[in-house]
């Protein structure tokens, strides 16, 4: 990036500005002076918002955790950050901090079919129509979330692979599961399902994902595909 020194954010080019990158590219495209740039919001006189964040992350040896240490009221000794600064800095740390804490209990693991049959039983065991969802786990094998992909008839429905893989990757994750129910309680899979199963895990393995499990679900139970070695 081109030396920005004592020139408004609003003066660079939109590309480099931290929020249209945001907007555009996604958090995880932005350094941490820029995401805590977003956070100071506006510069000073003499410095932009990010060289702002650049001083403050000097102030923790450019360490994120040993930023999370220093109080508010040390963050408003560096020239520009006041005391809403700070305080929005601290409070976007502590919530960080927070966040690392719920994640073992927000995200249950997964280790057996059962237990993604328990992700989904409640969902969709009791429908009249078939649906079919996705759902996204990461490196440690802990759920990130389920997304639906289609909803259908009494007997099929449509899933598209291309959307499965997007909410892979919007996720991050490294292996997906998938789910849809059998309205009439039989948990044989189809013809359909064999196929559309195997053009799945072809295709994620395109993208270095993992297809870990097929659950069917109906009203007395489920049907696995990784149990059955049918992947």
């Amino acid at each position: 990036m081109e030396n920005h020194e004592f020139r408004p954010i609003r003066n660079w080019n939109e590309d480099d500005r931290p929020r249209e990158k945001l907007s555009q590219k996604g958090p995880s495209a932005l350094s941490d002076a820029e995401l805590l740039a977003i956070l100071i919001g506006s510069g000073t006189r003499q410095y932009s918002a990010l060289d702002l964040a650049r001083m403050v992350l000097d102030r923790a040896n450019n360490n994120l955790v040993e930023l999370s240490k220093i109080p508010s009221y040390q963050l408003r000794e560096i020239r520009g950050i006041g005391e809403a600064r700070s305080v929005v800095i601290t409070a976007a740390l502590e919530l960080g901090r927070r966040r690392q804490g719920a994640d073992a209990v927000a995200r249950p693991m997964i280790k057996s079919s059962n237990d993604l049959y328990r992700q989904m039983d409640y969902r969709i065991s009791h429908l009249s129509h078939e649906e079919f969802w996705v759902a996204s786990i990461n490196q440690s094998n802990r759920l990130i979330g389920c997304r639906q992909i289609s909803s259908g008839g009494i007997t099929s429905t449509v899933a598209d692979v291309r959307l499965m893989l997007r909410y892979a990757l919007e996720t991050h994750a490294t292996s997906i599961a998938l789910f849809h129910n059998h309205p009439s309680g039989n948990l044989k899979p189809s013809d359909a399902d064999l196929r559309l199963t195997k053009n799945i895990v072809q295709a994620a393995t395109w993208m270095d994902i993992r297809v870990l499990d097929h659950i069917i679900i109906g009203d007395s139970g489920y049907f696995s595909f990784a149990d059955q070695q049918l992947l």
